[in-house]
């Protein structure tokens, strides 16, 4: 019943933030659309900062786990942390606003920091077991390099004003570990100029 209870606070609070924003969310609206009291919120979770992490981390360990789970099951290293990079990319273009909320959150100083709770570990868990299958000498430090690039990806696909076209930084993200562009979900069908491999003849 617990858990039950907080995957639903949690899959809640991931609907109302892409409908009205992090700023527009309040507890109570995130109570009522989970169909839930709003004092349960203060038990399960310390907060609307916490609680926002927390969800979006769920958000991601799901995407992560349904995209590995469509692979056929002989699929290779390579594969399959293509496929796992592809599939947090997504979420900035598929939920820009949770997104958004989440990167905002964990860089502002004045709000805190980076909270590693137990959505954040199985997410962190599958990763470093990708990235040891792929054969990375030191999966926890490789980890960290690859969650701060896909966070950076994201912020480069999000940022106001600014934002950057998916492929390029998708781009040198598979270039970082060797990936050929066709493996995952490209989002076009060749990689950006630059990276193509040069004609041959």
């Amino acid at each position: 019943m617990r858990q039950r209870s907080r995957r639903r606070i949690m899959r809640a609070t991931v609907e109302l933030v892409d409908q009205r924003g992090y700023a527009g969310t309040t507890l109570t609206d995130i109570a009522e659309r989970a169909g839930l009291a709003r004092g349960l919120l203060s038990y399960y979770f310390d907060g609307k900062r916490l609680l926002m992490q927390s969800a979006t981390h769920r958000m991601m360990h799901q995407a992560l786990s349904r995209a590995l789970d469509e692979l056929e099951s002989g699929a290779g290293p390579e594969d399959r942390l293509a496929r796992a990079i592809d599939a947090v990319l997504s979420l900035a273009m598929e939920h820009p606003r949770v997104m958004r909320s989440h990167l905002a959150l964990i860089l502002d100083p004045d709000t805190g920091a980076f909270v590693q709770d137990p959505e954040q570990q199985r997410l962190g868990a599958i990763l470093q077991g990708l990235l040891r299958d792929w054969g990375a000498p030191d999966p926890v430090a490789e980890h960290a390099v690859l969650r701060s690039a896909l966070m950076g990806g994201c912020i480069g696909v999000l940022l106001p004003g600014a934002e950057l076209p998916l492929a390029p930084i998708r781009a040198d993200l598979f270039r970082r570990y060797d990936l050929p562009w066709q493996l995952g979900r490209p989002p076009q069908p060749l990689p950006p100029e630059r990276d193509r491999p040069p004609a041959r003849g």
